[in-house]
């Protein structure tokens, strides 16, 4: 698996395929999980390859969205939710499309709207990533980042609390996997 190339294909993809404003989000997650890769001491190339491709399909929608994860053969949860099914997509894409083979980047990008109990430090800095990057602006993300300054644990678990609060609130499906990431922190502090 050559990574250079990939990146290469991957950025290609992203300047030139999503909209301006996803490819903005998209640039923001990669210098944010290279940034906390270096902090972390994660894989940075790993962490330029997940960032690059974690919302490849999120502009999925209706019967193209509802398509692709019947054809994928995901479960149907996914149906009408490109929120949750974007990720999913865009790992399984990455695998078949590009032969990332690498479980850790693959797992960052399937899980990293909701995170996962266990999560690998990748797939920590993708999920941190895409929560604080510089074009995020909402309610308590300057707080987050803060807390990423100082523990990486503690940065995701307060996102994730905040996700949580925030999809209950708006009386949405909360994803199991997302409870059972923060338990897991919780218990693990």
């Amino acid at each position: 698996m050559d990574y250079g190339i990939i990146k290469q294909e991957l950025e290609d993809y992203v300047l030139n395929e999503l909209y301006e404003s996803r490819k903005k989000h998209t640039l923001g997650v990669r210098d944010t999980a290279l940034k906390l890769a270096e902090k972390y001491h994660a894989d940075k190339t790993k962490a330029e390859i997940a960032a690059l491709a974690h919302d490849m399909y999120r502009g999925l929608r209706g019967e193209d969205l509802n398509r692709t994860v019947r054809e994928l053969g995901l479960p149907d949860k996914y149906l009408d939710d490109p929120n949750l099914a974007h990720g999913k997509i865009a790992a399984i894409k990455l695998a078949s499309d590009y032969g990332v083979s690498d479980e850790d980047i693959l797992n960052a990008v399937s899980f990293h709207t909701t995170g996962r109990k266990g999560m690998s430090l990748l797939e920590k800095v993708i999920y941190l990533a895409d929560a604080i990057e510089p074009n995020r602006d909402y309610p308590g993300v300057d707080d987050i980042r803060k807390e990423a300054e100082i523990s990486l644990d503690g940065a995701c678990l307060r996102s994730m609390e905040s996700t949580i609060k925030h999809v209950l609130s708006q009386g949405a499906y909360l994803d199991k996997d997302t409870l059972e990431a923060a338990d897991f922190l919780k218990e693990n502090k």
